[in-house]
């Protein structure tokens, strides 16, 4: 069972802003989410500047697509991954002067054509399939220059190098990328004049630290660098995808940016006139976000306590999505204008549920707390991603929360 116990790295410290924020809000007025954009800001800087200068450094938009959110990182990345036709005109609109690169298994015709007219910097290209759908819409338009595609290839991970990762996209059988026998298959595909190869591209895990992402792009470098010299290939990008480890239960502590640009500099130095690429998407923005409410009753059932919050996973999905207890500050209040006593809990494990009517609608389980009451505010930590825009939004039809952005 997961615990906090309080110490620097697992308590999660809410910044000045967002909790004078959210001390002022008006019961009604929640559940909030609550960004901090400085501290988006500032988290952001670091890691470009954690990473060697040639490594080229994109979000994944899916991890949190708000306009606001966008804004805030384009000073500091070198363009936006987008998985879907909505996510592309959206990301396009609010940030028009980035590149584009297009993923995600499954692109409808209507989606390639759109990525076309919108002049997208890169398709990763999932299957022979797709690319020949690409091949043949980009054919149309004789006028323009090729599409710039880069293989997703799906390499075994027969080392057990994935087996720390909270989520497998590859290494083993999946609906994403090629294998790479079939990769192989697909060159021919890319030699005629309406797609030109870059390069290739490979996300096989969420999850990792710092050296088991550098194991993956080791690995998928010197495959990418084999494959170019056997079949006589210009090699002119790799992208190595995103997944850095995002630590729910140590909320205090980050992936090791430092450690990892100082080995993929030294992997760039090995291989000179490659571009390297990552696309993180939590990583960036997980820190920046928190969901606020308000404990609307506190009860014991066999024994146990819990407390009844506003809102709940169909707000902030993660903590079910990812069987974990999210982590939390207590904001206590004061106030009590109820002509009953207020109930609480002092000094025992408390498990925090929503309003939603069934038993998986819980975001933290047993933990304790020194003091908990109804009327109490509870802000919920490393909500900046994978939060509202994952959560089942209209079951049972409760109100959304509102949204402030800081900064």
């Amino acid at each position: 069972m997961t615990r906090y116990r309080r110490t620097p790295e697992e308590h999660p410290v809410i910044t000045e802003p967002v909790a004078a924020l959210a001390g002022t809000l008006a019961d009604d007025g929640l559940p909030a989410y609550v960004y901090d954009l400085g501290r988006l800001a500032e988290h952001a800087a670091a890691v470009r500047a954690a990473l060697p200068a040639g490594v080229e450094l994109y979000y994944a938009a899916k991890a949190n697509p708000a306009a606001e959110i966008l804004r805030a990182l384009a000073p500091h990345v070198t363009g936006y991954e987008v998985a879907s036709g909505g996510e592309l005109a959206h990301v396009r609109g609010t940030a028009p002067e980035l590149p584009l690169a297009f993923g995600g298994p499954g692109k409808t015709e209507a989606e390639l054509r759109l990525a076309l007219d919108l002049g997208v910097h890169r398709f990763h290209v999932e299957s022979e399939s797709e690319l020949r759908l690409l091949a043949a819409l980009a054919a149309e338009r004789p006028d323009r220059a090729p599409a710039e595609v880069l293989l997703r290839v799906n390499l075994p991970a027969g080392d057990r190098s994935l087996d720390g990762a909270a989520l497998a996209m590859g290494g083993r059988p999946s609906p994403f990328g090629l294998d790479p026998e079939r990769l192989t298959a697909c060159l021919p595909l890319c030699a005629g004049p309406a797609l030109r190869l870059r390069g290739i591209h490979a996300h096989l895990a969420s999850g990792l630290d710092a050296a088991a992402q550098l194991a993956l792009a080791e690995r998928i470098t010197g495959w990418a660098r084999d494959l170019a010299d056997r079949h006589r290939l210009p090699l002119d990008e790799v992208n190595l995808g995103g997944g850095m480890h995002v630590d729910y239960r140590r909320p205090g502590s980050r992936f090791d940016w430092a450690g990892y640009g100082t080995g993929l500099a030294e992997l760039a130095d090995r291989h000179p006139g490659l571009t390297l690429r990552v696309e993180p998407g939590r990583a960036l923005t997980a820190y920046c976000g928190w969901y606020v409410t308000e404990v609307l009753d506190v009860r014991h059932s066999g024994g146990e306590a819990f407390a009844v919050l506003r809102g709940g996973t169909h707000h902030l999905r993660t903590p079910a999505a990812k069987q974990h207890d999210h982590p939390f500050t207590v904001l206590p209040r004061e106030h009590w204008d109820r002509p009953w006593p207020r109930p609480g809990i002092h000094g025992e494990p408390v498990t925090l549920a929503g309003q939603l009517c069934t038993p998986k609608d819980v975001l933290a389980r047993r933990v304790p707390v020194p003091r908990l009451r109804a009327g109490d505010r509870i802000a919920f930590a490393l909500a900046g991603a994978y939060a509202w825009n994952i959560s089942h939004h209209s079951f049972l039809m409760h109100p959304a929360p509102a949204f402030y952005y800081l900064g």
